[in-house]
């Protein structure tokens, strides 16, 4: 018992702490009186904390859930956690003074010129609620204060398929279910208005993956400038042709946003906000190659063919998207042509899902 009385007259008791230092007749700082500031605001929080704990553990004691003895000993766990506490935030606080105010480090050469200062370190918890960021933890560094380009990770996939030239596309040479797209890349984007955050330019770059599977048993044949899909001599389980392109995707976006304010910096949240996008791509061609899995004599075969099959070397088209937040429906269409001249016209089209990660 006569550790818990000790503690709490500690705690009470905390506020008239300070520092030992030298007597100055000066009046203290305007920095100084917010350490204080900040120092009995720490202690107070405490000890207010400690207070429901105390009575929440009285309660418990009353309605005889736990004995006299018990009690006791939660008070005083209570009361020691509480003044640790405040000496860990005070020294937080006091440590991050001391940081602040040291030198000044310079290294000048005649090819290299080093400043590294340390004003203004801090260290800051910041918890948000119903905005683009749960928990901001910032140390070493001052935020930006207008951060106006982020940049995200783009991952898309869906169907793929062609626009003949003369051929409705429910006569497809291809199978609409299993023929694929997949995309993947960087993406940056830029606030274009400086006082709102209504139209954004996106661009970057990606990796994307067209996929044409024919059907009726058939597969790609290059027989010189032409490649058309011919029926295979037997029975073929997959047929596959994969057109592997490096594209820069440009879009402008279009949709509404939250502002974020806070002391130092602000910032536009997209979360859980529509969102509008149409633009262009162009890029080239990595590679074309044609997968096969069949059956012969009785035994299963797997043929990886590359070559070029005629596939177009440049790569460029338009592509729009429309979702909210991260996710949105995204279409593509290649302007060029699968294959070259004196092939038929067929453009590939892509139509499925877009996360910004």
């Amino acid at each position: 018992m006569k550790k818990i009385v000790v503690v709490c007259l500690l705690l009470s008791q905390a506020f008239l702490w300070q520092p030992i230092v030298a007597q100055e007749t000066a009046e203290p700082s305007e920095q100084e009186v917010k350490i204080k500031e900040k120092k009995e605001q720490i202690i107070q929080g405490e000890k207010e904390a400690l207070k429901k704990e105390v009575v929440a553990i009285n309660t418990r004691f009353n309605n005889g859930e736990i004995t006299k003895e018990e009690a006791d000993k939660l008070k005083e766990e209570a009361a020691e956690i509480h003044a640790l506490n405040i000496e860990n935030k005070i020294a937080i606080i006091e440590n991050s003074i001391a940081l602040s105010e040291r030198a000044i480090v310079k290294f000048n050469d005649d090819d290299v010129n080093i400043e590294l200062s340390t004003d203004p370190y801090k260290l800051t918890l910041q918890i948000f609620e119903d905005e683009e960021s749960l928990i901001d933890i910032q140390y070493g560094q001052k935020k930006k204060y207008d951060k106006r380009t982020h940049s995200n990770l783009l991952i898309s996939f869906g169907l793929n398929n062609a626009i003949i030239e003369g051929q409705s596309i429910n006569d497809s040479p291809y199978k609409i279910g299993k023929s694929k797209y997949f995309e993947m890349g960087w993406l940056w984007s830029t606030r274009l208005l400086k006082e709102s955050n209504a139209v954004r330019f996106k661009y970057g770059f990606s990796f994307t993956f067209n996929g044409l599977n024919p059907t009726d048993n058939q597969y790609f044949v290059q027989n010189g400038d032409l490649t058309n899909v011919e029926d295979f001599p037997t029975n073929i389980t997959k047929s596959k042709l994969r057109m592997d392109n490096l594209v820069v995707p440009i879009h402008f976006e279009f949709g509404p946003s939250k502002k974020i304010e806070r002391d130092n910096y602000f910032r536009y949240s997209t979360r859980k906000k529509f969102k509008f996008g149409i633009g262009a791509y162009a890029g080239f061609n990595l590679g074309t190659r044609q997968k096969l899995k069949y059956s012969e004599d009785g035994s299963k075969q797997k043929d990886k063919i590359k070559k070029s099959y005629n596939t177009a070397n440049f790569i460029y088209g338009l592509s729009t998207y429309i979702g909210v937040d991260d996710f949105s429906l995204y279409c593509k269409y290649d302007l060029n042509t699968i294959f070259n001249d004196p092939n038929v016209k067929q453009n590939n089209i892509s139509l499925g899902l877009r996360f910004e990660l």
